[in-house]
């Protein structure tokens, strides 16, 4: 694909997910309004239209994140012939879910900001960040159990069975910070992010194939679609958790690091037989500093981890696409999926 062309799809990407935003959000706002008190205020400050003092905040649709996840779900059910229309409660219930991860996550890793401001479990504690996330889980559920639509149904099992596999990868991911750097492997690392990031961006594929009368097997080439896209975008996450713009991203520079996380750049380091390799195991069993965020950055570098990340990050896109392939043969119909796949491996924050 040409410069101009990754611009074109680039430009697409946005404005399907702007439209996605303009769809969704009222939905979205709507359902996180209907939590009890207080625990509908650390919903609403954790999506951004609400400070900590529960007043209007100026610029929330910035901070609400940039709805991917809801956006595959309608494009899904527009590559099958259906009304995205009508998956707007499905495309609103794979958002919360996402956001029950995002509110426990901070906790457990005690990141202090998200979207460029203070996390909500900083502001509020750490109980009412992981209850407010509790809710929004069964908020979700919910959601989808009171839809009419015939696919409610298969839809809720689909994202109740992605919520334990989801857990089950952030279980993986925390038990992977505790073990020795040389006692790490790359394919364990593999399947923790796929279950972690991969799972719903693949049932978000699912639900609005199946929002749009799509069979079991078109359902599962799409969930296998996502999954392949989702491995794509941890490892180009993974990559910005490191060399990110700090400006960019809300998230300190080499947070990822300083917390001595398992990412897949550092594992692949770690694997790789280099004299690098040592030198980050040796700093990963150390508390790091600025400097030593620096000096490990630089190794995982050297040790050839970044250059793995982007080549397998390129891999996985080229499995999805066959996915894609398979499940949508017309490659007109799945053009809005193909452009939210490039975007979100093509990004750079």
């Amino acid at each position: 694909m040409t410069s101009n062309g990754a611009a074109t799809e680039g430009h697409e990407a946005v404005a399907f997910l702007e439209r996605t935003r303009t769809a969704v959000d009222p939905a979205l706002r709507s359902a996180v309004e209907s939590l009890p008190t207080p625990i509908r205020g650390v919903g609403l400050y954790h999506f951004g239209w609400a400070g900590a003092d529960g007043t209007p905040s100026p610029g929330g649709a910035a901070r609400a994140g940039k709805a991917i996840r809801p956006a595959l779900v309608l494009a899904a059910t527009r590559a099958f012939g259906g009304d995205p229309g009508t998956a707007v409660r499905a495309a609103v219930a794979v958002e919360l879910a996402h956001n029950f991860t995002l509110l426990h996550d901070d906790v457990i890793d005690e990141d202090p900001v998200r979207r460029h401001r203070a996390t909500a479990w900083t502001v509020f504690g750490a109980p009412d960040a992981i209850l407010t996330g509790d809710a929004v889980l069964a908020l979700a559920l919910r959601l989808l159990a009171e839809d009419p639509h015939p696919a409610s149904a298969a839809a809720s099992a689909h994202l109740a069975s992605c919520v334990m596999e989801l857990c089950g990868g952030q279980q993986a991911d925390c038990a992977l910070e505790s073990r020795d750097p040389g006692e790490v492997t790359l394919d364990e690392c593999l399947a923790m992010a796929t279950a972690k990031t991969g799972a719903l961006l693949g049932t978000s594929c699912a639900v609005g194939a199946l929002y749009a009368g799509a069979g079991p097997e078109q359902a599962r080439a799409m969930d296998a679609f996502g999954r392949e896209a989702g491995l794509a975008f941890q490892l180009i996450d993974d990559l910005i958790g490191i060399w990110g713009d700090p400006d960019r991203t809300g998230k300190p520079a080499g947070a990822d690091l300083a917390a001595h996380k398992k990412s897949l750049p550092v594992v692949a380091a770690l694997v790789s037989g280099t004299p690098a390799a040592g030198e980050l195991a040796e700093l990963y069993r150390r508390p790091l500093d600025a400097e030593g965020v620096r000096r490990a950055a630089d190794a995982v570098e050297r040790a050839g981890g970044r250059d793995w990340a982007q080549h397998e990050a390129a891999e996985r896109m080229s499995r999805a696409v066959q996915q894609l392939s398979r499940a949508v043969p017309d490659h007109g119909a799945a053009g809005d999926l193909l452009a939210l796949a490039e975007f979100v491996t093509r990004r750079s924050r």
